[in-house]
């Protein structure tokens, strides 16, 4: 589950622009989702078609045997790997096995005790596929359509938790080279070095002015966000690039002696150039009359 080039590449043409990136992500979950759900769903005929004519319970038999991948069996079951990570400060398949399985008999009896409470309810989902349907009664649709909201939560959750690190590197290059600023005068500091792409890596960007170096940190907040000072505390940071930043927000960070951008604030990129003349760090105030050009250009020598 990760941001595609290009949704990266829309997200700072957004920032760039005072507009709002959030519906870049929305989309991005929109369509992960519904690929699972279909994906999903032929699981769900072939489980019940494989189990027709047996009495054990057909899910639990296909979808939580513990042949399948840790986080597929969490997810099946009606959990995410977060939530049994927290639970047992543990990921081992063996745990992930048993948490599945306690998780999962709980979960179809509060659904048994729910329906026996609700008498005369009636719900079944019918699934077709290539002239094959199979028929799902309360009960099962019910786990069926908990298991997708979990896992919608966990794409959510993953989707927004990763745009902030893969944004942050080729945001404050773009920056960076917007303001035709030297590459002597900043630099990257790439942790977890055997990972096979960059922009997933935790990186840590830095503006320089000979024997100093100011940190930069990049977070894609919502107003009035209260982390948003701790945030730059407990790193250490001297720039501050945000989405959104309030009136208290900034004050925050002046009183901490900490630069910022808020990027929806009115031509929010161009204090950048504030905050380079703050830092006393050479760079060229354009009048930016062709941008968009100009962003395009700097996409191609910084995705290649």
């Amino acid at each position: 589950m990760t941001l595609t080039e290009q949704v990266i590449k829309n997200i700072i043409k957004k920032l760039l622009k005072s507009e709002d990136y959030r519906i870049e992500i929305i989309s991005l979950i929109d369509a992960v989702f519904l690929q699972f759900t279909i994906e999903f769903f032929k699981k769900i005929i072939a489980a019940k078609l494989n189990n027709q004519d047996i009495t054990v319970d057909w899910y639990k038999k296909e979808l939580l045997d513990s042949a399948l991948p840790a986080k597929e069996l969490a997810i099946n079951s009606g959990l995410n790997m977060k939530t049994i990570v927290n639970m047992f400060n543990s990921g081992k398949k063996e745990i992930v096995i048993n948490a599945a399985d306690d998780h999962y008999d709980t979960l179809y009896n509060l659904i048994e005790s729910l329906i026996d409470a609700e008498d005369g309810m009636e719900l079944k989902l019918t699934l077709k596929f290539n002239e094959v349907s199979v028929e799902l009664n309360v009960s099962e649709t019910l786990v069926v359509v908990n298991t997708l909201a979990v896992k919608r939560a966990a794409i959510r959750g993953g989707l927004w938790s990763t745009a902030g690190k893969r944004v942050e590197k080729p945001l404050m290059l773009t920056l960076c080279k917007l303001y035709e600023v030297s590459s002597n005068n900043y630099r990257m500091h790439i942790s977890n070095a055997d990972h096979r792409d960059d922009f997933d890596r935790e990186v840590d960007f830095y503006l320089l002015r000979g024997d100093a170096e100011f940190k930069c940190e990049v977070k894609l907040i919502g107003k009035g966000n209260p982390e948003s000072a701790d945030a730059v505390i407990a790193r250490g940071s001297k720039v501050f690039v945000a989405d959104k930043l309030s009136d208290t927000n900034k004050a925050q960070l002046n009183s901490l002696g900490v630069e910022w951008v808020a990027l929806r604030d009115n031509n929010g990129f161009h204090r950048f150039a504030t905050v380079l003349r703050k830092l006393k760090i050479p760079f060229t105030d354009n009048n930016f009359k062709d941008v968009d050009s100009r962003i395009e250009q700097i996409f191609n020598e910084i995705f290649t």
